[in-house]
């Protein structure tokens, strides 16, 4: 989905089902001797739903279609996509949320709005049959207006976002099926411009490679989204867009998503599936959830059309000399990479950097005392799927990882502890009173908080790597605060 949508809160519109690499553990495993629920439960479903409208095609999917991998289905609800709600670089951890409570409305006053919306839909050129079909049975669904409106408490810390994203199981599974698929990704990359070891990262990141595309009716949910005055517009948006796909016959009106409406293996939403999800696969239909040819063309068409330029990598971790001005991090400092090589930074094992004339950010996800990265523009290019920096950087970080490269060289601290949404009030409460505009005080810890953090830093003699702590926090407290 071009960004023009309408990004109103929310860091990724273009693909939500990313949000839930984090928050879940990504291989939860069942008690012993029994299988998961969720795959029990497949052995009575299938990927559309319980009364799917096409016919079945058995457990065995052709020409690179989705196999054993799609036998397993979530049992975590979407609800992951919490993380979501918090602009810039920080994961969401929701171990300790808040809900506010919902009311629903009465039967009654939902079939009028669904009715109002039918009559919108048949004027934008939706047929009668599919208006009749998908919203027949759609029902106002309480539960996902009370995942939509959790207030998760705790941020996660850098470590612990990587911890939980690139695990050793997951990245011996992505090697896998990079040779399992490696016919097929090298014909989408021919094409698109996209190495294969990026497209099957994003599949490991987006639904674990299959394992979980949405238990949730995507009508219903995106319903009983677009009926809540919040964010209506978007949502009735996404809600027309779903229709749009169903009426074109790409998926079944009884189909089964996130609770946000993300879809299928690379859970896009719908306006993400409408304008650029691809009949790889030449069978008439963009299957998102049981087509492999069309799950990878359609995510190398997104990348492709967002700028991804087949020459360059993503970036890679980096050494910084003793003395390095921290100032010159960010994304919005690009130099070439013999400036950076000038001012004595290196690859991670000490070697120099490579003589290409491309540039390069430096981005400190932990702070000064944390990993540091030069990405380029393909690093970018990831953000437009999703912009928080710990997903782009586990993107880019398990490609690697998928074609043998080793693990991070940076080790994890002993102290590393994540913030609290109130410690972060306090930090923007207090850099307010000292004269720095962290755009306001709602604990998130956005591309406006950490310029404010700059800025204090840089006047305090500390480190101005924009990095919100609780050393910082201790340092506000301890100035005045």
């Amino acid at each position: 989905m071009p960004p023009s949508t309408n990004s109103w809160v929310w860091p990724w519109p273009m693909f939500w089902g990313a949000a839930t690499a984090c928050t879940r553990l990504p291989e939860r495993k069942p008690p012993p001797g029994r299988r998961p629920a969720a795959r029990r439960a497949l052995r009575r479903s299938n990927p559309y739903g319980t009364r799917p409208s096409w016919p079945r095609r058995g457990n065995r999917y052709r020409s690179g279609r989705v196999s054993r991998i799609m036998q397993r289905r979530s049992i975590w609800l979407a609800a992951s996509l919490l993380c979501a709600l918090w602009l810039g670089s920080l994961g969401i951890r929701p171990a300790s949320a808040s809900v506010e409570p919902v009311t629903p409305p009465s039967a009654a006053e939902f079939q009028a709005w669904l009715d109002s919306f039918k009559t919108t839909a048949a004027a934008r050129g939706i047929s009668a049959a599919t208006l009749d079909r998908a919203l027949a049975g759609a029902s106002y669904i309480t539960r996902v207006i009370e995942l939509d409106r959790r207030q998760p408490e705790f941020t996660m810390t850098f470590w612990q976002y990587y911890e939980k994203t690139i695990s050793d199981k997951r990245i011996a599974r992505g090697r896998e099926l990079l040779k399992t698929h490696a016919a097929l990704l090298n014909k989408v990359e021919a094409q698109y411009g996209v190495p294969p070891r990026f497209l099957v990262a994003f599949w490991g990141l987006e639904s674990n490679f299959g394992d979980y595309t949405g238990t949730f009716p995507l009508i219903g949910s995106l319903a009983t989204l677009a009926f809540d005055p919040r964010r209506s517009k978007f949502f009735s948006e996404q809600l027309m867009a779903a229709l749009e796909i169903i009426d074109r016959g790409d998926i079944p009106a009884d189909v089964k998503a996130s609770w946000a409406g993300a879809m299928g293996n690379t859970q896009f939403i719908p306006s993400t599936y409408r304008a650029y999800a691809i009949d790889f696969d030449g069978d008439g239909r963009r299957d998102l959830w049981r087509s492999l040819p069309d799950v990878f063309a359609s995510s190398a068409h997104f990348l492709s059309k967002s700028g991804w330029r087949p020459d360059e990598t993503w970036g890679r971790e980096v050494r910084l000399p003793k003395g390095f001005d921290f100032a010159l991090s960010g994304l919005d400092k690009n130099l070439k990479l013999k400036e950076w090589q000038a001012r004595g930074v290196r690859r991670a094992d000490g070697r120099d950097l490579p003589a290409v004339d491309i540039d390069a950010a430096l981005i400190l996800p932990a702070g000064a005392d944390g990993p540091a990265f030069l990405v380029y523009g393909n690093y970018k290019t990831i953000l437009v799927w999703n912009r928080s920096i710990l997903y782009a950087l586990a993107v880019g970080h398990l490609a690697d990882r998928l074609v043998g490269k080793g693990p991070l060289v940076a080790k994890k601290p002993s102290n590393d502890k994540a913030l609290s949404r109130s410690d972060m009030r306090e930090i923007q409460r207090l850099l307010a009173e000292k004269g720095f505009d962290a755009g306001g005080q709602d604990g998130i810890a956005g591309a406006k908080t950490r310029r404010a953090i700059k800025g204090y830093q840089a006047r305090e003699g500390l480190a101005p790597d924009g990095y919100p702590d609780s050393r910082l926090l201790d340092h506000l407290r301890g100035n005045g605060g």
